[in-house]
């Protein structure tokens, strides 16, 4: 792979991490509920998706996916479903209550491998990602050179800048936590955020692999 197909590749990865999606809005959330530690995980969940997204175009299932309507709906529908279970969570979701203030939960009341585990799903759950991979990574492979080296240096340009943006954004959140230690901003911010991630899923159960 040359420069000029690197930087490329490069600009279409910095348009497509940088731009919020479900996986910005989750780490967000988390990161106003509890703190920027834990949100190390909820990136480090979303790059592992990523790296599994990426495996899954370059072993053919991507292309079964590009070209099947059945499998396609099949993983869009459980995407769809996974992120409308979220967004009702996070719209029941309340802090605690002391007089008229809301405390965060602790960090220490929520366990990093299950907010990992959502996170990866989160990032998994989309087969338009997938697709998107599939049709991505052939641009920027040369066939008549070995597979591995530039397959590691796609994904990792690809989930070296997603980490990056995540942890960005979730900063960003964790600054506004004083702000949403009201209990009525707080509400506020679950329902809204949850109402976005039913938006997606319905999004995502409407679309189609055109």
């Amino acid at each position: 792979m040359s420069l000029d197909q690197w930087l490329l590749y490069l600009i279409m990865v910095l348009a497509a991490t940088g731009t919020p999606g479900p996986a910005v809005l989750f780490i967000m959330t988390n990161a106003t509920r509890y703190g920027w530690q834990k949100a190390i995980f909820i990136a480090l969940g979303n790059i592992i998706g990523l790296f599994s997204l990426g495996i899954i175009a370059v072993t053919g299932l991507g292309a079964l996916l590009e070209t099947s309507e059945l499998a396609f709906s099949v993983v869009k529908y459980i995407g769809a479903v996974y992120l409308t279970y979220l967004g009702i969570k996070m719209i029941r979701s309340k802090g605690l209550q002391i007089g008229e203030e809301t405390v965060h939960t602790s960090p220490k009341q929520v366990s990093s491998r299950k907010l990992f585990l959502q996170a990866y799903f989160v990032a998994v759950s989309n087969p338009k990602a997938i697709v998107f991979l599939t049709a991505l990574f052939p641009q920027f492979i040369d066939t008549e050179s070995a597979l591995f080296p530039q397959f590691s240096l796609l994904i990792a340009t690809l989930m070296g800048f997603s980490f990056f943006f995540l942890m960005g954004y979730a900063l960003l959140a964790h600054r506004a936590r004083a702000w949403l230690s009201h209990s009525e901003r707080i509400k506020v911010l679950n329902r809204a955020s949850g109402g976005i991630f039913i938006g997606f899923g319905v999004l995502l159960a409407t679309s189609s692999n055109r």
